[in-house]
This record gives structure tokens, C-alpha cells and sequence, in this order.
């Protein structure tokens, strides 16, 4: 997989994407992420992104020339599956979407400032918007660093146990379970029994219901959309008792 990230300020990726399993990916050929200073096509001897907004108001707007000319020059390279735009009116970012992202081969991520991009740009060149949450950021590349994380740690290879991506929270609707480690008893503070026990059904059977028992109290949200009102009421009852 290949990500190219268009940013005015690329020093602020170059941290996240130099180190852990970002890193290791890259080390690896799994994956690749080049990033682009959009100031490289700006306008005029200033090499200008942005502009005024037409028709007034606070806050600067990207200019469309320097963003099509780099996207531009990218496709001359390679195909694309996805131009994505970072943005706090995009789609909210999950689980699904990273998945379905991590099967892509080719992605750009365009990081919004400002007041955001010229919508011709969005009208046209856009193919996906993504949002992380309901809050503003200064620009998109944090975002952007949460997204490619997000999707490529999900490449077979890049997680040194191709498993724990699978069990991680929201791959099946739920949240994680509770996990402990050595020493057993601590201070008095003992890990549950049938996590000593040996016994796989049941140590499987227990982490479901914590998974089920922790979604219920924190995010009753994802029950709703993950199982039927039947299986829901069963859940319930099992976790009742």
C-alpha cells in the first residue's frame, strides 16, 4: 500500500510516520507514505495555497490551482483508488472504514486548513471525507497520522501477531475485553480464575461477555447496531445473572 499525504506543514507528519509500527510497516515493504509540501505548487513568487474567501469573511480558503496541480502530478505516477479530504463535516472515521481502506492499494489524504479547500475541489476531485470526531483541529494532518495508522496496522505482516488486529475493539461491534497479565494476585488484586483456568470455550466464553457487559455500560450505541432485539435480550440475560 502507498499513501500520499498532501500538507502545507509536512514537518508536523514527519514524527508520527518515523517510528513503531508505522515504521516497521515501511521497513517491511508493507507499506509506503510519502509526504507532499503543497507550497511546492504554489502561486506566484510567494508560492501561495490560499486566498480570501469571495464574498467576504474571517478565516483564509486553499486555492484550487496549487491542490490540482499536486494531485495533478500525482496520477501521472500512479492510479489512485481513493482522493480523500480530511475535514470536520466528513464522514466520521470507524472501524468498518478502516477496513475497507486497508484493502485499497493506492490512497491520497488531502489535509484541510484554514477555512478549508475551495468546494470546487471537493465537487470534483474528492472521492472520500473523513472526519475523526465533532471537534475542530487546526489542519487535517493529525487526522490524517490517526487514519494511516489506523489502516495500516491492518496490513497482513505489520503486526508482529496478524491476530490482535481482529480482536481489537469495533472489529465485531463490541469493545475489548479486560486483559491482564503476571503476576496473578497483586497486593490482593487477583486476576478472574477462568483466565487460570486453561480452558479455551470457557476463557472465550467469559471474553464475550465482558466484551458484551463493557459495550452495554460504555457505548450501548454499538449493541444496538451489532445484534438483533432477541440476541440483544439473551445477552442481557446471561449478563444479569
Amino acid at each position: 500500500m502507498r499513501i500520499d499525504i498532501i500538507t502545507v506543514l509536512p514537518g508536523l507528519l514527519e514524527g508520527p510516520f518515523s517510528h513503531s509500527i508505522l515504521k516497521r510497516a515501511e521497513d517491511k515493504g508493507l507499506a509506503e507514505v510519502r509526504l507532499h509540501d503543497l507550497r511546492k505548487y504554489g502561486i506566484g513568487k510567494q508560492k501561495n495555497v490560499d486566498d480570501y474567501a469571495f464574498g467576504g469573511g474571517a478565516g483564509m480558503v486553499m486555492m484550487i490551482e496549487p491542490i490540482i496541480n499536486c494531485i495533478a502530478d500525482l496520477k501521472r505516477q500512479r492510479q489512485y483508488d481513493e482522493v480523500i479530504y480530511m475535514t470536520p463535516d466528513g464522514n466520521c472515521f470507524n472501524q468498518s472504514m478502516a477496513n475497507k481502506l486497508s484493502l485499497k492499494k493506492n490512497l491520497i489524504i488531502l489535509c484541510g486548513h484554514y477555512k478549508g479547500v475551495d468546494e470546487r475541489v471537493r465537487e470534483h476531485l474528492i472521492t472520500r471525507e473523513i472526519s475523526i470526531g465533532d471537534f475542530v483541529l487546526s489542519g487535517g494532518e493529525l487526522a490524517a497520522a490517526v487514519v494511516t495508522d489506523a489502516i495500516i496496522r491492518l496490513l497482513p505482516g505489520v503486526l508482529n501477531d496478524e491476530t490482535s488486529a481482529l480482536t481489537d475493539s469495533f472489529q465485531d461491534g463490541l469493545l475489548a475485553p479486560p486483559v491482564y497479565t503476571r503476576p496473578a494476585d497483586f497486593d490482593g488484586w487477583k486476576v478472574p480464575e477462568v483466565l487460570l483456568s486453561g480452558h479455551a470455550a470457557n476463557i472465550e466464553s467469559w471474553r464475550f461477555e465482558q466484551s458484551v457487559r463493557r459495550t452495554r455500560e460504555r457505548r450501548p450505541d454499538l449493541i444496538a447496531g451489532s445484534f438483533s432485539a432477541e440476541e440483544g435480550d439473551n445477552i442481557k440475560e446471561r449478563n444479569d445473572n
